[in-house]
């Protein structure tokens, strides 16, 4: 039995056989057909090129939604189901805001799944000032 060692080999021969193995896949790896195989490239094809879709409960509801400074609907426009908030590649900016409320911000960056958020408004208190 004979067995083969990268110690034994110079650097030419390691060189020569590592170009060859270069030039042998400079063609591209076969292309391998079966329904799972079609599945798995249209999966990895779908999940670089895809942004995400962020579900929002806020309260109160009618809360304005802005994405990258963009009002983009209220709240119970991106509840649920597929009315998720349809956001693209990349970092953003999500500001939720209701007159009488302190402004909610948050960034977000799309992964593969689905992700919800949850957003309670706090009303801005009055001035409490004593009486004149």
């Amino acid at each position: 039995m004979m067995a083969w060692s990268v110690r034994w080999w110079g650097r030419r021969e390691v060189a020569l056989v590592l170009g060859g193995l270069m030039l042998g896949c400079a063609s591209g790896p076969e292309r391998v057909q079966s329904p799972a195989a079609d599945k798995a490239r249209e999966l990895l094809r779908s999940t670089r090129s895809r942004g995400g879709n962020l579900l929002l409960r806020c309260e109160p509801s009618d809360a304005e939604v802005y994405l990258d400074g963009v009002v983009q609907g209220v709240c119970t426009d991106f509840g649920g189901g597929a009315n998720g908030l349809q956001v693209g590649v990349g970092l953003h900016r999500i500001d939720v805001k209701k007159d009488g409320y302190w402004p909610y911000t948050t960034y977000y960056e799309p992964g593969s799944a689905r992700a919800g958020l949850t957003i309670k408004l706090r009303a801005v208190e009055p001035e409490r000032g004593g009486a004149d």
